[in-house]
């Protein structure tokens, strides 16, 4: 495979993660401006400009280095959100890739608490390391983000440390700064636990939706 990131389907019972493309651009535009107060440290696209966001994560695609999904509800085939797999590394050879990152990650407000992220990131954590082989999965985010924080190591990664003035801030009002990164990691030796942790969590949100219980997380 090398470092050129393709986006497979990856299917779940309340999430299916679809290669982004412009057909979602609509739902996607509904999406964004659900509860916007959620996003305060995560850039997400306004209605208009996701045609533009899209055309931007498409671009970076065609470089391989990003591979971006559109999360699609499976109970309505509508996307409400989007993810990708990020910054591809080869270390020890050309042609195998050793670790890359999960970002670019944010869901409708409706979407948050049901179930879905934690699902999707099963998906994404599963295929990169049973497929592809990874040693390292990374998430990273605004150090003062305390709830993205939060659900990152809900999913079952470590803290490993704030890189200081590592990106540029998406926080409102901060145009031109930089922001410090936490950054979170599971590596290959984790992830049969991390494994284990995200199913059962996932069967847990199955069966209250099924049983008609409101208020997943």
């Amino acid at each position: 495979m090398g470092l050129d990131l393709k986006a497979p389907v990856l299917a779940g019972e309340l999430v299916r993660l679809e290669p982004l493309e412009h057909r979602h651009a609509a739902e996607l535009a509904v999406a964004a401006e659900e509860n916007r107060g959620s996003y305060e440290f995560t850039w997400v696209p306004r209605a208009h400009e996701v045609q533009a966001y899209i055309d931007t994560q498409l671009g970076r695609a065609a470089t391989g280095r990003l591979a971006p999904y559109a999360q699609v509800l499976t109970a309505t085939g509508k996307a409400v959100g989007v993810t990708a797999y990020w910054e591809p590394r080869s270390w020890l050879t050309d042609d195998q890739l050793d670790a890359v990152e999960v970002g670019f990650t944010w869901l409708a407000g409706s979407a948050q608490g049901t179930g879905v992220n934690a699902e999707a990131k099963l998906l994404l954590f599963r295929h990169a390391f049973e497929e592809w082989g990874v040693s390292r999965v990374d998430l990273k985010t605004d150090a003062r983000n305390d709830r993205s924080r939060a659900a990152i190591q809900s999913v079952g990664a470590r803290f490993e440390g704030v890189l200081r003035n590592w990106s540029r801030s998406w926080a409102p009002g901060e145009e031109g700064r930089l922001r410090d990164s936490a950054i979170y990691s599971i590596t290959g030796a984790e992830w049969g636990e991390c494994r284990v942790g995200l199913e059962a969590r996932v069967r847990a949100r199955l069966a209250r939706y099924n049983s008609g219980v409101p208020g997943l997380s």
